[in-house]
């Protein structure tokens, strides 16, 4: 990553006014193949975790494949999904720097509800912007965070000058992720004891995730099976790098031959079509450069309702790795998302997060591929979280209310030019 005051590589140092120190450390680590794990956060990781991995043999009966479906459960979470891996971490590591508030930005809100828990746990005030759209479309997303203590702002507002800006220019904005990192940034910068917590993207928060993949491992050993395709869902690379990452190291020693695929809205395709550049994570221009896939920092997503999906640019690692075709990328169409979220829901019992379903319907169409290859595969998928909360979304999918989204590669183009090549 790059400075942007400077244009110089950054350095660990150059985060902390922005983030907790041992978080900016973890981020620029290139040196410990292992970090533990405190013991105050496996303390709280023991409420819910291991979790389950899961042979999906009525997903798989339905299908009538010869592959074996397996995926990692994550949804048994407190707050029903995979991100609070993270929020446990950066909230304590908050919280023995001596730190008293908070600020950070939610999508859906599955982030913004694991850390409204984990700063309440550790004693920290909590400031949450959350994407408009799903502020109004996830109502009781909002009420977790607000049971659980935070403060619950709609993004843009105008409590910042980037909100303020964006209402400005575009009074009717429904909001993304990269205008509510600009708010919660701004706020954090600007407010004594305070500092900023994100839930994807960095590579601390990929770290913390790979408690995920590491737990598959063991498990799949359990199973007597080893994957041959690993899938997650796709915003910014949090749950997917948490599966993958423990596997993919064995590629990387010449151990194992897996594929890794990661599965993106049609909607918000970074990794499939975006451009590897030098972006700012967040649409203000506050954070710093990141070497990332992007559709450009001021992309304005289709409001879809896998809101934590709706993310402009891929973490780094993820991006090179992609660049590198070291791993393997899908979009998916919004319809077929929540075709293979109600499949999936009729024949293992488990409602998915939108977002969730497109890891599902990545691992369908492989099962259908090697079925019609006459090959056996063992696919494993992260089922990032449960979608009880997202029922609002499903109506609508019934009653023919959604539709598909897709972008001209023309506004791609017009993000990303006179970003510098990565």
């Amino acid at each position: 990553m790059l400075n942007p005051a400077t244009g110089e590589a950054l350095k660990a140092e150059d985060l902390y006014p922005l983030f907790a120190e041992e978080c900016a450390r973890q981020e620029m680590n290139t040196t410990d193949r292992w970090i533990e794990i405190p013991d105050e956060v496996r303390d709280m990781y023991r409420i819910w975790r291991p979790t389950p991995l899961v042979r999906a043999g009525g997903l798989e009966r339905a299908l009538g494949t010869r592959a074996h479906i397996y995926f990692k459960n994550e949804s048994v979470s407190p707050v029903g999904s995979h991100k609070l891996n993270s929020a446990i971490p950066q909230a304590y590591y908050a919280k023995r720097e001596g730190l008293t508030n908070l600020t950070t930005e939610t999508g859906a809100g599955q982030w913004g509800a694991a850390l409204s828990l984990a700063t309440r746990h550790f004693g920290i005030d909590l400031a949450v912007y959350m994407v408009k759209v799903s502020y109004n479309q996830k109502p009781y997303r909002r009420s977790i965070m607000q049971t659980y203590g935070a403060e619950v702002i709609a993004s843009p507002s105008m409590s910042t000058r980037a909100g303020r800006k964006i209402i400005t220019e575009h009074p009717n904005y429904q909001g993304s992720l990269g205008t509510a990192i600009s708010e919660a940034v701004e706020l954090a910068v600007s407010t004594p004891g305070c500092k900023y917590a994100l839930g994807s993207v960095l590579n601390h928060v990929s770290l913390h995730q790979t408690v995920i993949g590491l737990e598959a491992e063991r498990q799949m050993d359990m199973a007597g099976e080893y994957p041959d395709v690993v899938i997650g869902c796709f915003g910014g690379g949090s749950n997917f790098s948490g599966v993958a990452f423990p596997f993919m190291r064995h590629n990387f020693a010449g151990e194992t031959k897996t594929r890794f695929i990661a599965a993106e809205p049609e909607s918000c395709p970074k990794l499939t079509r975006g451009k590897m550049r030098y972006d700012f994570g967040d649409e203000a221009g506050y954070t710093p450069l990141i070497p990332m896939l992007t559709l450009g920092h001021n992309f304005a997503p289709a409001n879809i309702h896998a809101g934590g999906l709706r993310y402009h640019g891929a973490g780094a690692i993820v991006s090179r790795l992609r660049d590198d075709n070291l791993m393997e990328a899908v979009d998916i169409p919004q319809l077929e998302s929540f075709e293979a979220a109600t499949l999936f829901a009729r024949s293992e019992g488990l409602i998915p997060a939108p977002e969730s379903a497109h890891a599902i319907a990545a691992a369908i169409r492989e099962a259908r591929k090697a079925d019609e290859a006459g090959e056996d595969r063992v696919i494993l998928f992260n089922l990032s979280g449960h979608g009880l909360i997202d029922m609002m979304s499903y109506d609508r999918f019934f009653a023919g209310d959604l539709q598909n989204y897709s972008i001209p590669d023309s506004e791609i183009e017009a993000n990303t030019a006179g970003l510098k090549e990565a």
